[in-house]
């Protein structure tokens, strides 16, 4: 497995397996800390892709001034090793000032869609993602960019901006990968101690509360929110950030749930934000 630094490299290895090779190419961009989870996306990109491209960076334009920019987790040698194992062919992990010229003006901002869930409770994060993301998509030029179901906030921005843009990138969204008691896997749930690891399963039982009413027929969004604002409370060491239902495409609130409806929860489990989510079927 070949690690690549620049854009010019990465752009030369996607040309060069499409054109010269033949191949699709897909795309799995991270931040890195991998887990479990990242390595089901690289699977199913090496599984729909001739060659797969598996970027690492750290973006600091997705992170707020008081956030957690400089304590994320930076695990790079494992990583590669996960992703080596996973069945990437190359790893890309630029620096700051290569994806980020000094003196750069340009960002790609999705406006509406992005200033909502996580969007409203963490101003300019998905301008940094929507940016980083272009970025990655113009230096790989992927066929497929890979991406998880547990970030449903950021694959509604993503594909907007996608269309938007006419990007020829398809994006595919994988399912959310839990731990056996049901945590939906995150970098960040390694700054959690034992006692906020059992909290934050907190999360997952209202996502299961959720999915059990619409699966009995409950539709009210008020309905959703009162029985899930119930469970939380049984928890108060745990900040509730939003409890929404929302349209999975535009991330407009919604009063009546429908197949495709998205139901989403984030809050803080002491010092950590975590967020979970379902579609409704």
């Amino acid at each position: 497995m070949e690690i690549l630094r620049t854009v010019a490299e990465l752009r030369a290895w996607s040309r060069l397996e499409r054109n010269g090779g033949g191949n699709t190419v897909g795309l799995v961009p991270t931040m890195g800390a991998l887990h479990e989870g990242h390595a089901s996306l690289i699977r199913a990109a090496a599984a729909s892709c001739g060659r797969v491209a598996v970027s690492i960076f750290v973006n600091p334009t997705q992170f707020g001034p008081n956030e957690d920019f400089a304590r994320y987790p930076r695990t790079f040698e494992a990583d590669c090793a996960l992703a080596e194992a996973a069945g990437a062919d190359v790893v890309f992990a630029p620096s700051v000032e290569e994806l980020y010229p000094q003196g750069e003006t340009a960002f790609v901002e999705v406006a509406g869609l992005g200033d909502r869930l996580d969007g409203a409770s963490r101003p300019g994060h998905f301008r940094g993602v929507a940016t980083v993301v272009a970025k990655l998509m113009i230096a790989a030029e992927p066929d497929l960019a890979f991406f998880g179901q547990k970030d449903a906030a950021q694959v509604a921005v993503l594909r907007r901006m996608v269309t938007d843009l006419r990007l020829a990138t398809e994006i595919v969204v994988c399912p959310i990968v839990r731990e056996a008691d049901g945590l939906a896997l995150s970098s960040r749930n390694v700054y959690l101690s034992a006692e906020e690891r059992e909290r934050a399963l907190t999360l997952s039982r209202a996502i299961r509360q959720a999915e059990a009413l619409y699966a009995a027929g409950e539709r009210r969004a008020a309905r959703f929110t009162q029985a899930v604002r119930m469970t939380f409370a049984e928890m108060p060491q745990i900040s509730v950030d939003y409890i929404a239902l929302v349209d999975g495409a535009t991330l407009e609130p919604v009063e009546i749930a429908a197949p495709g409806s998205l139901f989403a929860v984030a809050a803080w489990v002491g010092a950590t934000r975590l967020i979970d989510n379902a579609i409704l079927k």
